[in-house]
């Protein structure tokens, strides 16, 4: 299932499909969560590949980290939470 299955769609006149924004819950802190400080050359789907097993799961670490407009590189040294309980919250 893809991140944008469950978002309503319309199509416009031009013949694009465009999807409703929808807001969504923070993800809650676990004791289970995983901390991170990035490094040279990290990215917000090489670290979702790594922890979560999925690259286009970014969003999952964007979410949990208040990260509202990723350019996918990290700044060196930033802290990040990877959340063990993200299945909840796949369709985000």
């Amino acid at each position: 299932m893809g991140r944008y299955d469950l978002n309503t769609a319309r199509k416009l006149e031009d013949g694009r499909v465009v999807y409703r924004t929808r807001v969504t819950n923070t993800i809650p802190k676990s004791d289970r969560d995983v901390y991170i400080v990035t490094q040279t050359g990290d990215r917000l789907d090489t670290i979702a590949y790594q922890f979560l097993g999925d690259q286009s799961l970014w969003y999952i670490i964007a979410k949990a980290n208040n990260i509202h407009d990723p350019s996918f590189a990290v700044e060196d040294g930033t802290t990040l939470r990877i959340p063990a309980n993200y299945t909840n919250y796949l369709n985000l």
